[in-house]
């Protein structure tokens, strides 16, 4: 296949509005290096994540919780490019970490075997001369150029083929929130037997929680709205507390028997809704809590997005 050398997408310009979002139809196409391969893009999803690099968020000058305004205009407080989740930003950068697509080119020393395969990406990309060294992680979309764009390249060992029945639409799905959920689980080393207690469960890493602590041969109890009870029972957990429950004690033993559960995998955060996080849970009694965090430098990643309260 012969790839355009010019393509469409978005390029974000700088933190701000919708209005640093700007629509290309002759940006030039990216060419796949050592070790790279290009992908025809099927389909991008956009993540809270790609919101909340845009509007500046993840900035060390931003210190106030997202808003509705804020994720309309962006935040004043953001320094020049350092709202990525690995690292400075550079712009003009192509956002979207949620990618599904083919791979239609090789860089040199790619495997053959990957062409016209349909690949998700691994959004977390390890420099791979130095692969454990965590300082050198980039996140796809954000430090590296992503998915809103015809076309994209990423490192071969970075792109996971994947034969589904599912779209390429819903596959865009995954990506992020099942890579965060399941980096929560194993830093917590949830197994067989374990009763796992999930805020946020209707959310994309709550949700993605459930199924994976599930396939782990562990119980998933849920938080979540009682609009959303029924669709989160349906994936697979075993019981649906209230999402701000007046005493969680209480409503964990009268909807499942138990004092207590072994893992807290805090999404949500109970601190958004006035009450101290760590206070809430310990009337739980987990001996295992994980929350996710607000963005984490480059510097502390152990474990991407994760954050051992």
């Amino acid at each position: 296949m012969t790839t355009p050398s010019r393509m469409r997408a978005f390029v974000l310009k700088g933190h701000g509005g919708l209005d640093k979002l700007e629509f290309h139809d002759d940006w030039p196409a990216p060419e796949p290096g050592n070790g790279e391969v290009l992908i025809e893009v099927g389909a991008c999803g956009c993540n809270n994540t790609d919101i909340n690099t845009r509007t500046g968020w993840y900035s060390k000058g931003v210190t106030e919780g997202t808003t509705a305004e804020g994720g309309k205009s962006g935040f004043d407080t953001a320094g020049v490019g350092d709202g990525g989740w690995g690292g400075n930003l550079t712009f003009p950068c192509i956002q979207g970490a949620d990618v599904c697509g083919r791979v239609v080119g090789l860089g040199k020393g790619a495997p053959s075997d990957l062409l016209g395969r349909r690949v998700l990406i691994d959004t977390w990309v390890r420099d791979w001369d130095d692969p454990l060294n965590m300082d050198k992680c980039r996140y796809f979309g954000s430090e590296l150029d992503g998915g809103y764009a015809d076309y994209t390249v990423a490192p071969s060992k970075s792109v996971h083929p994947i034969e589904s029945p599912l779209s390429d639409v819903e596959l865009a799905t995954f990506a992020t929130s099942y890579i965060a959920a399941e980096n929560m689980l194993h830093r917590a080393n949830v197994g067989d037997g374990d009763v796992i207690l999930i805020s946020g469960a209707s959310g994309g890493v709550g949700s993605a929680l459930i199924q994976l602590a599930n396939r782990r041969g562990a119980q998933s109890i849920a938080m979540s709205s009682i609009s959303k009870a029924d669709a989160v029972r349906e994936i697979g957990a075993s019981a649906v507390l209230p999402r701000q429950p007046a005493n969680l004690r209480q409503e964990l033993e009268a909807e499942t028997g138990y004092a207590e559960v072994d893992v807290v995998a805090d999404v949500w955060s109970a601190a958004q809704s006035g009450r101290n996080s760590s206070t809430s849970w310990h009337v739980a009694a987990a001996t295992r809590a994980l929350a996710l965090s607000r963005g984490l430098s480059s510097s502390s990643i152990s474990e991407p997005f994760i954050s051992a309260t």
